[in-house]
């Protein structure tokens, strides 16, 4: 956890909503200097701020409405900080909670040096992130849509399809696969909801590379010389990372991928593990499958995974494997240097 402790003459926190924003300004001896709500207005935040400009840091709670915050901020060259979300319990541990006691609350976490850091992502990238994880909403709930189609097949007691849903022409043998119409009109639903899907997703995922082209050329193509690794989960290790630069360690990113447990001790007592969901759920993903796909057709691969198997169960030997495909991501990402299985597999 890095806390933010950089000395301003003021600090703001705002509770930041959609509508509206609660906005506390101390100084640096905690004396407040502003406390008041305002609409959520570009021009309402900066007739409060502009007496401060260039003497205050900007704090809010990383929540969905974060953006406009930050690019105000940037654009009038204000520094604004991100906080964490799981970190800041602070403020809602009071016994009395409202929105003006929860901005004093942060403008005191700023002041005082105890204000959790989040990543502020970068504008250029973050639009075309967004649009990659909304792509991967789609995807689940297409997978649902043709778990539905399988599901109603057995519910009727029918033998199994073995057409390939992924496939527009054996989607097409289904339209009448059930004598019963009410029944078939759920399945030409599941259909026509796949082959809508299919069509738009091959042009987001079109749009997205060629973005990924002109904001990390160089990464896209070295995440893509690892046995497995193609152009989505590349493109989402890419835009899940933003700057590996901003990992000061290997073991920094291993955390913030979810790719390692903490251990929970206290009085030389161990109680298991926590944190399990402090960091990135989608690199967790990207990694956890990439581990699967490394494996398949691979013969070193399996036989590097059985050779884990012998000290650890199967997911275990899953999950190590991920842990260092990881590992091995951020060296390439930080050196520039393509995937190099000999290495790889040495260890």
């Amino acid at each position: 956890m890095n806390f933010y402790n950089n000395m301003h003459p003021y600090y703001c926190g705002i509770d930041l909503h959609a509508r509206s924003l609660y906005v506390c300004i101390l100084d640096q001896d905690g004396n407040t200097c502003n406390h008041k709500e305002v609409p959520a207005d570009p021009d309402k935040l900066r007739k409060l701020l502009e007496p401060y400009i260039g003497n205050i840091v900007v704090g809010v709670e990383c929540m969905h409405c974060w953006y406009w915050v930050a690019d105000f901020c940037d654009d009038l060259s204000i520094d604004f900080i991100l906080g964490h979300a799981l970190y800041m319990k602070a403020i809602h541990g009071g016994k009395a909670k409202n929105d003006r006691i929860d901005s004093f609350k942060i403008a005191n976490l700023i002041r005082g040096g105890n204000f959790p850091l989040a990543y502020v992502y970068p504008k250029r990238m973050r639009a075309t992130r967004d649009l990659l994880r909304r792509r991967m909403k789609i995807v689940r709930h297409g997978a649902d849509l043709k778990a539905h189609v399988v599901n109603t097949t057995s519910q009727y007691n029918l033998p199994p399809n073995k057409v390939n849903l992924k496939n527009i022409i054996a989607r097409e043998q289904l339209r009448s696969a059930f004598s019963d119409l009410s029944v078939q009109k759920n399945i030409d639903l599941d259909i026509s909801l796949l082959d809508c899907y299919a069509e738009q997703l091959s042009k987001v995922e079109w749009y997205i590379q060629q973005q990924a082209k002109q904001h990390n050329p160089i990464h896209f193509h070295l995440l893509k010389s690892v046995w497995g690794i193609g152009p989505i989960l590349a493109l989402t290790i890419i835009y899940e990372i933003g700057n590996i630069n901003r990992f000061d360690s290997v073991q920094k990113f291993a955390s913030y991928s979810r790719l390692v447990k903490c251990k929970a001790e206290s009085a030389g007592k161990s109680y298991g593990t926590q944190g399990n969901k402090i960091g990135n759920a989608h690199l967790k993903w990207a990694f956890s499958e990439a581990a699967v796909l490394y494996l398949r057709g691979n013969k070193k691969a399996q036989n590097y995974l059985l050779k884990l198997q012998k000290r650890m169960s199967k997911a275990k030997a899953l999950s190590a494997l991920a842990h260092k495909i990881g590992r091995c991501v951020y060296f390439m990402l930080k050196n520039e240097t393509v995937f190099d299985e000999s290495k790889f597999l040495k260890g």
